[in-house]
């Protein structure tokens, strides 16, 4: 008797199988393909993502475990590793690359009200990258540096929704600044940058766009104070100035007014310098928006410790890249899960309950009928010590 969807069964049945399909047929995905389609692959990598599966024979052992309920989770018969291996390598990435796109369209859509902790009208953006190092001898392709390889996953983050917007992936050889190249900027949006993205040419950009740009400057800046404004010491501002860039080539990449504002950061005792074209806001809410470009290093971190990004299960660029970007798909399914069970539970928290329940068949907001306890020291207080 039909007694419901496997977890795993609900989370796909969320996924637009025509956007999916247009994807591959984009880059001829099922050219040839037989009975392993490219939709079993992205079902069989989003399983191993889910599950924290440690590799490819890892992923394929528990499918072949549980091979009577391949069907009902859309996959079929059993699939080799060298098939699924195979389908890594050959291909192509950017069928995945396209449909996490179209995940990330959808999940904002549904995060379109969401404001966060931000009280700011304005759409907020951190833009960073992070190191994802390999072995050079084995990933021959992704240049770094002369004894050692990785690749760089540069990232726009919508500080609200904590959903990346953009992403790109390149060798560890490019310099992220280069990716602001081929970024688009939304007119009255924030963009917030360290100090390893000066280049007042591209920050310069951003401002023609009419967006607005917040970047730590650097401690050799040479400026010309043009006037200071009223500052409120005790809202730990130090200065708030009008400036002009003193360099030759700089003024010329720059040739407008930037404001420059000086922040003491009393619980790490730092001083902090930020460079920005908006004029409006005040010094403090500036400084605050900054502090949120932390969001985009937790989105780092939790990818990196919560799925497979760290391990690659194919050594080529094309395995590695959809491996990525299924990985990313993975993570926008459970925002998007939140969303549409109305899940009150973090993502980390959804993901780890989820983990365990794949081959359930209770629905996927009974699961978090009962709150979750995050506290488990506490659970049962007069628990004796068993080295007394």
């Amino acid at each position: 008797m039909n007694q419901g969807k496997y977890v795993f069964s609900q989370l796909t049945a969320l996924l637009s199988s025509t956007s999916f399909s247009t994807c591959v047929n984009r880059y001829g995905g099922n050219y040839k393909a037989k009975h392993f389609t490219c939709w079993k692959q992205f079902l069989c990598m989003l399983f191993g993502q889910l599950t924290h599966r440690e590799s490819l024979r890892d992923t394929m052992l528990c499918l072949s475990a549980n091979s009577d309920k391949l069907y009902h989770l859309g996959i079929g018969d059993a699939v080799s590793i060298s098939t699924l291996s195979k389908a890594n390598e050959k291909r192509d990435w950017q069928i995945y690359a396209d449909f996490a796109m179209v995940l990330i369209a959808e999940a904002k859509s549904l995060y379109l009200d969401h404001q966060g902790e931000l009280e700011l009208s304005n759409q907020v953006f951190a833009i960073d990258a992070t190191v994802i190092d390999l072995c050079l001898s084995v990933f021959s392709w992704a240049k770094f540096r002369s004894t050692k390889g990785a690749i760089k996953l540069h990232t726009q983050l919508n500080v609200k929704t904590a959903i990346p917007e953009f992403i790109q992936i390149t060798t560890g050889n490019v310099h992220e600044v280069n990716v602001l190249d081929i970024m688009s900027f939304q007119r009255d949006s924030f963009y917030v940058l360290d100090r390893g993205y000066t280049d007042f040419k591209r920050l310069f950009h951003i401002h023609q766009c009419g967006a607005f740009f917040i970047i730590s400057a650097k401690d050799n800046l040479n400026f010309k104070r043009i006037r200071s404004n009223a500052v409120d010491k005790s809202k730990n501002i130090l200065c708030d100035q009008v400036i002009k860039l003193n360099t030759y080539y700089a003024s010329l990449d720059y040739p407008q007014h930037m404001r420059r504002i000086k922040y003491l950061d009393v619980e790490n005792n730092k001083t902090l310098v930020f460079l920005t074209d908006n004029f409006t806001l005040q010094a403090t809410e500036i400084a605050v928006l900054y502090k949120h470009r932390w969001k985009i290093e937790l989105f780092f971190k939790w990818i990196k410790q919560h799925l497979k990004i760290k391990s690659f299960w194919g050594n080529s660029a094309n395995a590695v890249k959809s491996q990525i970007w299924i990985a990313i798909s993975a993570y926008v399914i459970v925002a998007i899960a939140k969303k549409k069970f109305n899940l009150k539970p973090s993502l980390y928290e959804i993901l780890q309950v989820i983990s365990i329940s794949m081959f359930e068949k209770s629905p996927i907001a009974k699961l978090f009928d009962k709150p979750i306890q995050q506290h488990v020291n506490e659970l049962f207080p007069n628990q004796l010590n068993i080295f007394d």
